[in-house]
């Protein structure tokens, strides 16, 4: 079945897997319903990046941060001054992707809560949302949130049910990637029915996290379908209705008016 009005929250379409073909696909989305993207940046490098995109194609939106991964290497001197440089350009709808990874610990963790602490203040400071990157660091991820009051996104959301719940309470919107459709997602797919209508988006974090049954596959915003379905079913409602309240949703957390959309 072809959807059309598709908004995929979270994609990194700035990433080295895409260099071979990236215009081509870009090009070619809307073929597919693919209507808005937003393309949070990881660290200083490819805050730059997202940026040119964003500038090159209507209906990309950049968010600008610095990914818990990077937090070591860019997370110091200037380094948030840089992102507020960023963050002034017209297409940034958001201060991402930030936030604690206690699973690869790329960065040490007492670096990480600093820069994530950090962009939580210029976010509320610049009135911008912010997309959080939360993996095995559900309590600090938590704790921080509730400490600094920003309005945003859990991406990728991979907690309890019990955890969304906390997390909703204190204003934030939870976006669902492809996962949901893997074989050991009944955690998630709990956590994914206790989510309001109102509060639920679709993504993918393309080029990764394609649903089954494209999973081992380079993802893409077309794959969004995939994981809309899933979830309706698993909610008790229809593909159409979820794409529809996940664009309504994605819309009014960036602040983006659908009319600007050439």
């Amino acid at each position: 079945m072809e959807y059309k009005g598709i908004f995929d929250t979270h994609a990194h379409y700035d990433d080295e897997k895409f260099n071979d073909d990236r215009d081509t696909v870009l090009s070619n989305l809307a073929e597919h319903g693919v209507s808005l993207v937003v393309n949070p940046a990881c660290d200083l490098e490819s805050c730059e990046k997202t940026l040119e995109l964003s500038s090159k194609y209507d209906f990309i939106y950049s968010a600008v941060g610095v990914h818990p991964h990077s937090a070591e290497s860019d997370g110091n001197g200037d380094w948030l001054e840089k992102v507020k440089e960023f963050a002034k350009n017209k297409k940034v709808v958001a201060i991402g992707e930030i936030g604690l990874d206690y699973h690869y610990d790329f960065s040490p963790r007492e670096k990480q809560k600093e820069v994530f602490a950090a962009q939580l203040q210029l976010a509320n400071e610049l009135e911008l949302p912010v997309i959080i990157h939360d993996r095995e660091a559900h309590a600090d991820t938590l704790e921080l949130v509730k400490k600094y009051r920003p309005k945003g996104i859990i991406h990728c959301f991979s907690g309890s049910a019990e955890t969304a719940r906390e997390f909703l309470k204190l204003g934030m919107y939870i976006g669902f990637t492809g996962s949901v459709t893997f074989k050991n997602a009944n955690k998630l797919l709990l956590a994914a029915q206790a989510v309001p209508e109102d509060r639920i988006l679709l993504e993918t974090d393309c080029p990764y996290m394609a649903p089954v049954p494209y999973r081992g596959q380079r993802c893409d915003s077309r794959l969004i379908p995939a994981t809309a379905e899933k979830l309706a079913e698993i909610r008790g409602t229809d593909a159409r209705t979820l794409i529809d309240h996940a664009f309504e949703n994605g819309c009014r957390i960036y602040g983006i008016n659908p009319e600007d959309i050439k």
